[in-house]
């Protein structure tokens, strides 16, 4: 890939302690994203079938219309959330985003992810600043609307091993915990240990000692995970007037008992998502698979899949056991013991909440396109679907050391090989190549195969072969004479790899490896304002930033 092949476009930010501008690729130019991803960005007809609204300001406009014609708990939903942020001190701003969603003329705008200790990846981050972003864009656009950031915390699921873990300067922390069943229902005992290594590391750092006392507050005076990453988020996101919500009540999820029923009773749920899958199938790779029963049980330590066996529900891996009547009584009581998997976690996020567009990751968008006759099933309006910002943030150094070998950031998501050959051929200046000479190979041996085919057609053949045993070892020699320049690279090729594992750690994207804690401890809420400047609202394009 030769430089300049990227046609971005430039812009600078200015933060008062940050400065840094941006640079916008397509998403399909950074080999980081899914076929599924690039064909949904690119409106492929394909896809089309299975989403409801294009992800523009007309798909907005739609997608209000649709949810103006159903029938909103919005009472519920304040009532839920209010009872929510009485642990917390009052922000102005959330408060009023709350008595908002009273209001029949006020929408969400939702993202969502599991309760990731310290907020796990990057992107964590990026998600929300982008639901703000969108919202804030809406309302200078459609001014006759209020529009709601809301970040949904996943909090029952159980993957422990995903979501109790983060990375710092290239060391992989761990929670020790024997800790079962749904993370956001975990105590925070051992955080202790992972907070003094981080600490021992970031406090030096110019907003160190604020971000150590930020995620202490959190996680050592918080009864639970969920409650500890609502502390943090509203720490981080207050002031922007984000609202969090922890589906996981028995008040919120009461709502949802009619179509739990039909999944535990009936299976209608995973009966619809199998047909989509089945269509979608045929040209893309699936997400998620639905189950006969997409609910869990969830009661203490306890996170399992309940199953319908021999004339009774079971709970995997338990003793547990209900007959049909058993089971409505616990779910009509309790209805907080009933979680719902990825196939109907969706479909109560929209029952609940007033919502017109989605906020999702690669793989989230995925399986959203799954669901839309789902929705149109239970009468439940599909949102838009907005693949989420992502993000490369450059500091000064690695820019200075790019362009000092003159090669730009973008160039660097190539491979190291291919980079490499981009910048020996370069200086090389075209010294390495035999194009040339394969061309006037490729001549000579065309003039001798219109001779010999007056002669006789039967000689071409021959022809053909003569000149591929010539060219063949050609092509060979110009690989040798690269790869004899390329050992001449040593220190380039040790600094290309140094720069591509800061900026692509594990050989994977940043956002989805590194944590947003050495950003803020350098930068404090700098690094979050200019996140939020960075960001797109409905564009949809790769955004680089670089510290200016």
């Amino acid at each position: 890939m030769a430089k300049g092949f990227f046609k971005d476009r430039q812009v600078v930010l200015l933060c008062p302690l940050m400065n840094c501008s941006t640079t916008q690729l397509p998403y399909s130019n950074t080999g980081y994203f899914s076929k599924v991803v690039i064909d949904y960005l690119n409106g492929s007809p394909e896809l089309r079938p299975f989403y409801e609204h294009l992800p523009n300001i007309e798909g907005i406009k739609a997608a209000i219309g649709q949810r103006q014609q159903f029938i909103q708990e919005r009472k519920l939903l304040v009532e839920g959330l209010q009872e929510q942020y009485k642990s917390l001190s009052p922000a102005e701003k959330v408060q009023r985003n709350i008595q908002s969603l009273l209001l029949d003329n006020t929408f969400t705008i939702t993202t969502a992810h599991q309760p990731a200790i310290f907020t796990g990846h990057l992107y964590f981050i990026y998600k929300i600043v982008h639901t703000i972003r969108l919202a804030d864009q809406l309302k200078k656009e459609l001014p006759e609307y209020n529009f709601v950031p809301v970040f949904w915390m996943g909090s029952e699921d159980a993957d422990l091993d995903e979501l109790g873990n983060i990375w710092l300067s290239g060391d992989k922390l761990v929670w020790n915990t024997r800790q079962t069943g749904a993370v956001g229902r975990m105590n925070t005992k051992g955080l202790d240990q992972m907070i003094h290594r981080i600490s021992g590391e970031l406090s030096v750092l110019p907003h160190g000692e604020e971000l150590i006392k930020m995620i202490r507050e959190a996680y050592l005076n918080s009864p639970d995970i969920q409650t500890a990453t609502f502390k943090l988020i509203h720490e981080l996101f207050a002031e922007y007037g984000l609202v969090t919500i922890i589906p996981d009540t028995a008040l919120l999820k009461r709502l949802m008992v009619s179509v739990f029923e039909d999944d535990l009773y009936h299976q209608t749920p995973g009966t619809i998502v199998e047909k989509t899958i089945a269509k979608l199938g045929e040209h893309y790779k699936v997400q998620a698979n639905p189950r006969a029963i997409n609910l869990f049980y969830l009661k203490d330590g306890i996170r399992e899949l309940i199953e319908w066996k021999n004339d009774h529900y079971e709970v995997r891996n338990t003793q547990l056991r209900f007959t049909k009547a058993e089971l409505a009584v616990e779910l009509n009581e309790h209805p907080d013991r009933f979680s719902p998997n990825v196939i109907l976690r969706g479909l109560y996020q929209e029952t609940l909440l007033p919502n017109i567009a989605f906020i999702g990751g690669g793989g989230e968008t995925s399986y959203w396109l799954e669901l839309k006759d789902l929705f149109h099933h239970y009468k439940v309006p599909y949102p838009v679907l907005v693949v989420r910002n992502s993000f490369l943030m450059v500091e000064k150094k690695w820019e200075e050391k790019i362009e000092r070998m003159g090669l730009q950031i973008s160039d660097f998501f190539q491979g190291e090989q291919q980079l490499l050959t981009s910048l020996v051929t370069r200086q090389a200046n075209g010294h390495l190549k035999l194009a040339q000479e394969l061309e006037a190979t490729s001549q000579l041996y065309e003039a001798i195969r219109v001779k010999a085919s007056q002669v006789d057609e039967t000689l071409v053949a021959h022809i053909e072969a003569l000149k591929a045993r010539t060219v063949k070892p050609l092509q060979e020699l110009e690989k040798k004479m690269l790869r004899a320049e390329k050992r001449k690279y040593e220190a380039e090729q040790q600094q290309i790899q140094q720069i591509r594992q800061a900026l692509f750690p594990t050989g994977g994207l940043q956002e989805r490896v590194e944590n947003f804690m050495p950003y803020y401890a350098k930068w404090g809420r700098q690094f979050i304002d200019c996140i939020y400047k960075s960001s797109l609202s409905l564009e949809q394009e790769f955004v680089i930033i670089k510290e200016s």
